[in-house]
């Protein structure tokens, strides 16, 4: 008996190693390995082992385990950030993936007849989406990791992109993987229909790619990226504003609409320094262009609130414009402690937040006044080029060009400055507006209305500025007009089956004073009633 206890345990270990790792094969789709096209087949292995579950609680906890490795290996750049916080924030968002288990297991385990392989290459893919759609929630981290995201350069998922956001591409790729699992492993009548939804994902593909509104090429805007890169040591906040203003200099008599800097190009000493206006007003007038600086420092804001805010600040050749964008949406823990009385301790284990940073109130659209053609600017600080909703509402208010300003340096070596920039194709194939995304020490990217790379990145070893000519466009895509109605189709698909699934146990039930079974006697025989 005992040897039977140590077998069954070991077998949930191995078992649970094989969900862990399961779960972490998709990372390898995104950047930097980039294998875009194992996304299409990454969560087959996670599949099939929810699906040979024998209990629904073994298939939620291979679903909770799996989940954990996925935001493990998807945000594993963290860790030296974050140490033990990494694991338990993954423990916790990994719980999203146990009812998706559950649900998995249900559609996909025994042998499923074609109507329920059909629903499920349904409600798999929309449950997913709904988990995309809860960790979204910036105090879970943020959109970071969305399934979708891995095609950012798949100009046929960036076209879907444009139809439906980042949201379609993520329901498209797991429909892709459910029908997949239906085709090698089920019987006839379920491998059948796994075939002919894998055809109508295909055609679906292909009508949007001939279908779909594009936006209408307008023009161009010649726009400079800054780059410092790496600076190091003693005094580097005023030796990386020295390297910036050199740099910009390169750009003077080019022709340029604006130059970029990116996020915290600006040390909050020498903002409050009065000589830093007048140098980057004279840096305007030398170059003939606005500048966008971004500026991590106390400040007051329009509504008399102080404290630290993050800011993306316009100047031209008379200094700050007022124009001022301060950034939204903040960075669990980076840039503040949720529950700080609680978690503040975080402080002295990992790189977190000394102090909170305080948020804007509003999106902001600019626009140049040095430009001849009036270019209007949508403003984005770091990680809010993984949002969605904020590149569509500048767009909406009118912004033609949408600019990131972003700085991860902490994380230079790992995956994450590729991740980072990658945003900028989906945020830009989704709106059918550019995207600049500007770093202090990269990757620095530029991409057209459909996503499409404008010329050569600048990677983590550059130090350089590098000059666009950015294709402006104008038009409206499905996704700007319609916005998430995916995420509404997902939700909608999932009420529909539980209410499929609430229908038929009542119609399992027996009705009230219908007699149920014939009781048997301890020797098998019906009982009888006495007279």
């Amino acid at each position: 008996m005992r040897m039977r206890s140590g077998g069954v345990a070991a077998s949930g270990w191995v078992r649970g190693a094989a969900a862990l790792l399961a779960g972490a094969l998709p990372a390898l789709a995104f950047p930097a390995p980039s294998l875009w096209w194992l996304g299409y087949v990454a969560l087959v292995p996670w599949l099939l082992l929810i699906r040979s579950a024998g209990t629904t609680r073994r298939a939620a906890l291979d679903g909770w385990i799996g989940g954990i490795g996925f935001i493990v290996a998807v945000h594993h750049w963290l860790v030296p950030s974050l140490h033990v916080f990494i694991v338990l924030l993954a423990a916790l968002v990994g719980l999203l993936w146990a009812p998706w288990g559950v649900l998995v297991q249900r559609l996909l385990g025994g042998a499923p007849s074609a109507l329920r392989a059909a629903a499920a290459v349904v409600a798999v893919p929309s449950g997913w989406l709904v988990i995309e759609l809860v960790r979204s929630w910036e105090g879970l981290g943020g959109p970071w990791g969305l399934l979708g995201a891995s095609q950012w350069e798949v100009a046929p998922a960036l076209r879907v992109a444009s139809v439906g956001g980042v949201w379609l591409v993520s329901l498209l790729v797991v429909a892709i993987n459910t029908a997949l699992v239906l085709l090698t492993t089920a019987r006839t009548p379920a491998r059948t229909t796994g075939g002919v939804l894998l055809v109508v994902c295909a055609l679906a593909v292909g009508g949007v790619w001939a279908w779909a509104p594009q936006p209408v090429t307008t023009g161009t805007a010649r726009i400079a990226v800054v780059q410092p890169g790496v600076v190091a040591g003693p005094g580097s906040v005023e030796r990386r504003l020295a390297r910036g203003e050199e740099l910009t200099r390169t750009v003077a008599g080019r022709d340029v609409d604006l130059v970029v800097w990116g996020e915290s190009s600006i040390g909050a000493g020498a903002w409050r320094d009065p000589g830093t206006s007048r140098r980057l007003a004279a840096l305007s007038r030398e170059t003939g262009a606005d500048l966008l600086v971004n500026v991590d420092a106390r400040q007051t804001d329009g509504s008399g609130r102080s404290g630290i805010f993050k800011s993306a600040v316009l100047v031209g050749p008379d200094g700050p414009t007022g124009d001022r964008y301060d950034k939204m949406r903040l960075v669990p823990f980076g840039e503040y402690i949720p529950a700080r009385s609680l978690l503040g301790w975080a402080t002295s284990v990992g790189k977190a937040a000394g102090e909170d940073r305080l948020r804007g109130d509003r999106q902001v659209v600019m626009t140049l006044p040095e430009s001849d053609r009036r270019l209007r600017i949508g403003p984005l600080v770091c990680f809010e080029s993984a949002f969605p909703d904020m590149s569509r509402r500048l767009t909406r208010d009118g912004a033609q060009v949408l600019v990131a300003q972003s700085a991860t340096s902490t994380f230079q070596e790992s995956w994450a400055p590729a991740q980072h920039a990658s945003l900028g194709a989906l945020r830009a194939a989704e709106n059918g507006r550019p995207a600049v995304h500007a770093t202090l020490t990269g990757i620095s990217a530029v991409y057209g209305p459909r996503g499409e790379q404008v010329g050569e990145p600048l990677g983590t070893e550059e130090s350089a500025a590098a000059v666009y000519d950015v294709p402006l466009a104008h038009g409206t895509t499905l996704y700007g007009r319609f916005g998430d109605w995916a995420v509404y189709a997902a939700l909608a698909a999932l009420a529909a089956l539980c209410a499929a699934e609430g229908l038929q146990a009542l119609r399992r039930r027996p009705a009230p004073g219908t007699p149920g079974r014939s009781a048997r006697t301890a020797h098998g025989s019906p009982e009888r009633p006495e007279h």
